[in-house]
């Protein structure tokens, strides 16, 4: 009659890693696709409750673009804990900051399901400022996200 649903087992998935160069791309748009891969919805194995995602390297990401006037207007809040102890701070403060790649990262986990789960997927996200990374051993395979579309990459 009708096929079963296909839920994935732990021996059966496969992990790839993926290395993205973040040069003159922009963010939001860079983190959906990020997203998406470490869930694995790209993957026709896709099961919900399984970490089937693969491992994403992400470098230059202190070169990432911000669109419109975001750079300047766009804030982040964080909260000390203390009574009237909510913190501000602008997005170009942090990318001029000692780690800039932080804006990528909060992108991308703000993508991705709060809980457990959600949490074992950002681990398999690895976020460089620089163009160096410690994973060459893995031999993670490059995807061009510019070429995927003219949208994705902006001059800054």
């Amino acid at each position: 009659m009708y096929g079963k649903t296909y839920s994935a087992k732990p021996a059966e998935i496969e992990k790839k890693w993926l290395l993205i160069d973040a040069k003159g791309l922009v963010v939001g748009r860079l983190a959906s696709l990020i997203a998406m891969r470490l869930r694995g919805k790209h993957k026709a194995t896709f099961t919900p409750h399984m970490d089937d995602g693969d491992n994403v390297i992400v470098i230059n990401a202190d070169k990432v673009v911000l669109t419109g006037r975001k750079r300047d207007q766009k804030v982040y809040y964080h909260h000390t804990g203390y009574p009237g102890g909510i913190k501000e701070r602008t997005a170009k403060f942090i990318l001029e900051g000692r780690f800039p790649e932080r804006v990528l990262e909060k992108a991308v986990e703000r993508m991705l399901p709060r809980g457990p789960l959600g949490r074992k997927q950002l681990g398999n996200l690895r976020v460089y400022k620089g163009a160096e990374h410690p994973h060459a051993a893995q031999s993670p395979v490059t995807i061009d996200i510019a070429a995927m579309n003219s949208k994705n990459a902006r001059s800054a």
